[in-house]
């Protein structure tokens, strides 16, 4: 039986929708009981994910629609428990922050982003559950209608609305085509037969590649990845933040779903070409958000490059299913598994954060900021934790993540089998490398120094209901880091569900307080013992400056900062680009050739002139989703 809570997830979503759209002459009502449902459902849906993930046995019900016609079926497993638990808990804050955030809006489509926000969470939350292609299918097509619309609520937005549609709607007939593959294979739509039935040889590669490049632009790595620095900055923060935090892992789920579930990841090069493309992509997104100046442009860019890293785990896990290497299959997509569900509190974090400094600046110009630390100090606090934790900086989630994929990679590089694995730790190394430069950067030009703009220096805080929801993506930043060892076991479960039924032998990765490694040669690790001794070693410079402090050292005298010899002038003061100049110099050939990288750029004629080709493929889709329920 469907779980209540689950039911009440997907009702209390439906039901802001509705209550937005009778309520909408009342549009201060109408934002609250918006903000109010989407709160109400994603709490529902937080309880109901950890409960799924407490437990052993998968969860499933039916729906059925005006009490006869069998719509879909539903299954919690830990791969859609770990979903919907991404899905909520960031909708959660998302909800919190929205009951002030959404007063940017007033009067601009204020109720309708309220609306379409609730359809939104409940197509990618159905998405997640459906244990059936059709459902599965139609949330997936309504997550990219909302999501077009919510971009289209910039009456600015456009030509980037419009590329989203399209990109997306290629995407969705790659994904069409490859389930029309498998159930006509297995001769029904439930995912139970196509998990029985599975595909072989030529047949299952066509299968595998037409979902991996349908999903894989929905996820947005490289080549993939053109809508997404181009439509996610003109939304609405709090949207930004379920695009980047959430949306984008639907691909990841959809590709896990049937490269894994379905297909049984059979062969060894559909892993190493996974893992392939997230080394790419992982250093390559990173590489091009050192350059931006704009900072939800520099945020969506990051996007591409954690993909590539979740990516990099996938492909880990399949190699190890492939070669039968249980070892590899639980610590890959455990790396895998718990980088997504980090990058998911994370990077909305600092979507939302980058939202309340805009809600005062209105401008996503970095050199127009400064100084904002003071001014904003718990937005500040906020964010200099996300990006620490996008950092991969211990003892924060970001780091327990990538820590996993490192120890999967060099399990790899033991095995001698492939040179692949020793450049994907160099390329991993690299990224993280580059990632801490990049948000050095963005702290230091954004949040420290003088204000660079009169609005910098006018800034104040931001309302209690978008600095509480900032704060509580934060803590869950620090929960998920310090608590990893127990957290750990069961985000694993996925990983250990397909050693069991798929590779000889199993293995734990996680008990107690410490992080096991696979043997004695690697390292140990405890967040929470790295943690007291970071504390440790930031107490003794104060203790020592206590210890000597003389009568004169704590007198503070503010006078003109020292230029050389030189009078100071505001124009000294580093700029973004001035941090990263050497090296966007050193990678100019790369920048120059970055078009060439882009599916995009090749689709952008065509999304500039007319939304025709996305209304064109939206209609292909629908005849498609008639002649599967027909034919199959």
């Amino acid at each position: 039986m469907l779980s209540p809570l689950v039911m009440g997830t997907l009702v209390l979503f439906l039901l802001g929708a509705v209550a937005g759209l009778l309520l909408q002459t009342y549009a201060s009502l109408a934002n609250r009981l918006n903000s109010g449902f989407a709160l109400l459902g994603s709490l529902a849906g937080v309880v109901a994910a950890i409960k799924a993930l407490a437990q052993d046995a998968p969860i499933d019900g039916q729906l059925w629609l005006l009490g006869s016609v069998h719509l879909s079926s539903f299954y919690l497993d830990t791969l859609s428990a770990l979903m919907l638990l991404v899905i909520t808990l960031v909708g959660v804050a998302v909800s919190l922050y929205s009951f002030a955030y959404i007063r940017e809006y007033q009067g601009k489509g204020d109720v309708a982003i309220g609306v379409l926000m609730n359809l939104f969470l409940f197509a990618m939350v159905g998405m997640v559950l459906a244990d059936n292609a059709l459902g599965f299918l139609l949330c997936y097509e309504l997550v990219t209608l909302t999501t077009y619309w919510l971009v289209k609520t910039n009456p600015e937005a456009a030509k980037q609305s419009r590329l989203y549609l399209v990109m997306n709607h290629i995407g969705m007939a790659l994904v069409l085509i490859a389930f029309w593959l498998l159930c006509r294979e297995s001769g029904a739509l439930e995912f139970a037969a196509l998990r029985e039935h599975h595909l072989a040889g030529t047949l299952a590669s066509l299968v595998f590649l037409l979902s991996f490049c349908g999903f894989g632009l929905r996820a947005g790595f490289v080549p993939l990845h053109g809508w997404l620095p181009v439509a996610e900055p003109v939304a609405p923060s709090h949207i930004s933040a379920l695009m980047s935090g959430v949306m984008v892992k639907l691909g990841l789920f959809g590709i896990l779903r049937v490269s894994i579930d379905f297909l049984g990841a059979s062969q060894l090069w559909w892993g190493y070409m996974v893992l392939i493309f997230g080394a790419c992509s992982a250093v390559l997104g990173v590489l091009f958000a050192l350059a931006e100046h704009d900072l939800k442009r520099l945020l969506a860019y990051h996007t591409v490059e954690n993909i590539g890293i979740i990516l990099m785990g996938m492909g880990i896990g399949m190699i190890g299913i492939a070669n039968q290497q249980p070892a590899l299959v639980v610590l890959g997509l455990l790396g895998a598994l718990y980088h997504l569900l980090n990058h998911a509190i994370f990077k909305s974090l600092l979507f939302m954060g980058t939202g309340s400094v805009m809600f005062r600046l209105h401008t996503r110009d970095m050199d127009k900021m400064g100084g904002l630390a003071k001014l904003m100090p718990w937005t500040a606090l906020a964010f200099l934790i996300g990006a620490m934790a996008i950092s991969a900086l211990p003892p924060l989630n970001g780091f327990v993540s990538e820590w996993f994929i490192y120890q999967a990679l060099l399990s790899m590089t033991r095995l001698g089998t492939s040179v692949v694995a020793p450049l994907a730790v160099v390329m991993l190394a690299v990224t993280g490398a580059m990632a801490v430069m990049c948000f050095v950067k963005v702290y230091g030009i954004c949040f420290c120094g003088a204000p660079r703009s009169e609005k910098a220096s006018q800034a104040r805080e931001v309302p209690h209901a978008m600095v509480a929801g900032t704060l509580l993506l934060a803590a869950a930043c620090l929960v998920l880091g310090l608590g990893a060892p127990w957290i750990a076991p069961f985000v694993s479960g996925y990983g250990q569900a397909l050693v069991s039924a798929h590779v000889t032998g199993q293995m734990s990765v996680a008990t107690g307080a410490t992080l096991l490694p696979l043997d004695s040669s690697q390292a140990i690790l405890s967040p929470p013992v790295i943690a007291i001794t970071l504390f440790g070693l930031f107490l003794i410079p104060l203790l020592v400056v206590a210890l000597f402090k003389g009568p004169k050292l704590g007198r503070r005298h503010a006078g003109t900062p020292w230029a050389c010899g030189y009078a100071y002038e505001e124009r000294m003061s580093l700029t973004s680009g001035g941090v990263t100049h050497t090296l966007r110099q050193l990678c100019a050939p790369l920048y120059r050739k970055q078009p060439l990288l882009d599916l995009a750029t090749a689709l952008h004629g065509v999304s500039a002139s007319s939304s025709a080709a996305g209304w064109l493929l939206h209609g292909l889709v629908l005849a498609f989703f008639i002649l599967m329920a027909v034919g199959v």
